[in-house]
């Protein structure tokens, strides 16, 4: 393909922006970890996308969007591409009654497995998604929490469900918050106490909005990847700086004890 065929990751956002609102840069490089796209890289390293990559994404977003399909049923289908890595229209005469699934697919990112592989904290969170929710009902069913204490956590602002009709819908990154909370109650931390915690994450961010956002409000394409890209190094310096100073705060219970 004819190298000005290609799109970086800022301009690949450019152009899905208008279909999917809600599209990220982290959204976009969460994809490709769990193997769903496969971007080619520049000899710097950059990643750049063909246009058969970009239906790719497009038909990823859709499917989560309309159908709020899981990312391996979304995987499956994608193996159902041919070698030029355009998707193809499901297949309704397919005797199994899955539409679409086969067992081998010609994408480069269909020979990879979902990554497990374990990531540096803020890496791991930074590149999850989180736009998929679960039900009340089904999260106090996954995560072993009781009514009472989830209405304690919602009620200390902890966590805010998303309303839709009558249902409070939790997403992946609330129930990560709830199991945190959950084992702090376990070793007898109140929940009150943890607002605390709450109160400091939301002034640490208004802190970096004062960075981030005159990025934010620049008319380019590229504009929100470099704000994203931003944010992700100043949370992720954020976190180094908490942690070494609750060690530090901490030495004087450790054996070393220091002056």
């Amino acid at each position: 393909m004819d190298e000005k065929n290609y799109k970086s990751i800022g301009e690949v956002l450019g152009l899905l922006l208008d279909e999917f609102p809600d599209v990220t840069i982290s959204k976009i490089r969460f994809l490709e970890s769990q193997g769903l796209i496969e971007p080619e890289r520049t000899p710097s390293g950059y990643r750049k996308f063909s246009d058969s990559e970009i239906e790719r994404l497009r038909f990823i977003l859709r499917e989560q969007r309309e159908n709020y399909l899981p990312l391996k049923v979304i995987r499956t289908r994608l193996d159902n591409d041919t070698s030029d890595g355009m998707i193809r229209p499901y297949d309704d005469t397919d005797p199994t009654g899955v539409r679409g699934v086969v067992h081998q697919g010609s994408h480069p990112a269909a020979a990879k497995k979902l990554s497990t592989a374990p990531l540096a904290p803020h890496k791991a969170r930074a590149m999850r998604d989180d736009t998929l929710s679960i039900d009340r009902g089904e999260l106090l069913l996954a995560i072993d929490m009781d009514e009472k204490l989830l209405r304690e956590i919602i009620a200390a602002g902890i966590v805010t469900p998303r309303k839709v009709g009558d249902m409070e819908m939790f997403s992946p990154l609330d129930r990560e918050v709830l199991e945190i909370v959950r084992k702090f109650t376990e070793i007898g931390i109140d929940v009150r106490n943890l607002k605390t915690l709450k109160r400091q994450a939301d002034a640490e961010v208004s802190m970096y909005e004062v960075k981030i956002q005159p990025i934010f409000m620049r008319k380019n394409p590229t504009a929100k990847a470099q704000a994203e890209e931003m944010l992700d190094q100043l949370i992720e310096l954020g976190e180094q700086l908490r942690s070494t100073l609750v060690e530090v705060a901490a030495r004087s219970f450790r054996g070393n004890r220091q002056p």
